[in-house]
């Protein structure tokens, strides 16, 4: 297994991302409303190169750009995150026309893109999704629902997910660009635990053409799921930010909190704690770090090393999270503490982009693949 270890550039490029999000994007995120698309935000990344990064960027460096942004500013972290989300599918399916008409704008900050994926019934099993592309002439007729889309209802297009029926199951999934003025497609935002923009669309014979495609008829299933594999190890590197800014306060806390006699690190109860929270931290970092490696040296182990990454690290960034509160007391239960809005930031991505549930099925799939493999080779070896 291949050994990682950052370069000394990549952990100073790392560091002034940190500064900058805290001094730069910060301000502008507490400018904005909770919830709500932050165009401002969108646009001072766009400025200071970071979406241009975000599409020209391996692997590895996203995970770098979003776990540092997420330690000083997670509403920095989810606008870049969620542009990236929405416009890939552009970037690698998309027709010319496509890309030369919404690309520089996200790269610029000011086009937001959404990635339209989830319906109320087809959450975690994707491949079960219901919205219907009804043929109409050249082209098809989208109607039904998708829901806790990220950046709906606000933003100006959505790559969407549909059934064309070419087969059952994922093979008969279409991917569509559909702009967000199209006629017959409405939404309203969500009101969610997490301060992040989510609504529900809703499309009533909405128009598409063949120049709307992204990739081919029935393919669209592959295009998200090359999408999912690229952000998923990615989603884990958004939770060790999180994770680090926990750690750090807690251990700024208990370094200098007098109770007892003395400070609470001092107690051993209190200084276990803070080592298993180093620990963990740094273990999800590692394997967040390995699963991007995967994918860039293009692996065929991705699915389950960018399974694992996610499963362990979001888990990890709840754990760190959760006992960094406990160890603050109700200093951390105030509004506006960076722990309570960390508190509230961390439940969301164990189920975005595949819950922990998801990520466990998808291990253990490749594992016993992986092994009936093996048994088969050994069968013909004998």
């Amino acid at each position: 297994m291949p050994v990682f270890a950052l370069e000394t550039e990549q952990e100073e490029w790392a560091g002034r991302l940190r500064a900058l999000a805290v001094d730069r994007l910060r301000p502008l995120a507490e400018k904005g409303e909770p919830g709500r698309v932050n165009r401002p935000l969108l646009a001072a990344l766009g400025e200071l190169g970071l979406l241009e990064r975000l599409f020209g960027s391996g692997a590895l460096e996203l995970c770098l750009l979003r776990e540092s942004l997420a330690y000083g500013c997670t509403e920095a972290e989810t606008a870049l995150a969620l542009q990236g989300l929405g416009a890939h599918p552009v970037l690698t399916a998309g027709n010319a026309a496509q890309q030369e008409r919404w690309l520089p704008a996200v790269r610029q900050g000011t086009a937001v893109a959404a990635f339209a994926l989830s319906e109320p019934g087809a959450g975690s099993d994707a491949a079960a999704l219901a919205l219907r592309a009804e043929p109409d002439g050249g082209g098809w007729r989208l109607s039904g629902e998708k829901r806790w889309i990220s950046n709906a209802p606000e933003a100006d297009f959505y790559t969407v997910f549909a059934r064309t029926g070419e087969a059952a199951g994922a093979r008969g999934v279409t991917a569509f660009l559909v702009p967000a003025d199209r006629p017959g497609l409405t939404g309203e935002p969500l009101d969610m635990l997490s301060p992040h923009p989510i609504g529900s669309l809703a499309f009533d014979r909405v128009p598409v053409g063949p120049e709307d495609l992204l990739g081919e008829p029935g393919r669209g299933f592959a295009v998200a799921m090359n999408t999912l594999n690229l952000f998923r190890p990615s989603v884990g590197a958004f939770a060790v930010g999180m994770a680090r800014a926990a750690l750090d306060a807690a251990l700024a806390h208990t370094a200098r909190r007098e109770a007892f006699g003395g400070v609470l690190g001092d107690l051993q109860a209190v200084a276990h704690r803070i080592a298993e929270m180093a620990t963990r931290t740094e273990a999800a970092r590692l394997l967040v770090y390995a699963a991007a490696g995967a994918y860039d040296r293009g692996s065929p182990e991705v699915p389950r090393r960018a399974a694992m990454a996610k499963l362990l690290a979001t888990e990890t960034a709840q754990y760190v999270v959760d006992h960094a509160v406990q160890l603050h007391g109700a200093h951390a239960l105030q509004r506006g503490h960076l722990l309570e809005h960390l508190y509230r930031e961390v439940r969301a991505p164990r189920i975005y982009e595949g819950a922990s549930e998801v990520q466990r099925t998808v291990i253990a799939r490749e594992l016993y693949r992986d092994a009936a493999g093996a048994a088969g080779v050994a069968g013909v070896a004998r």
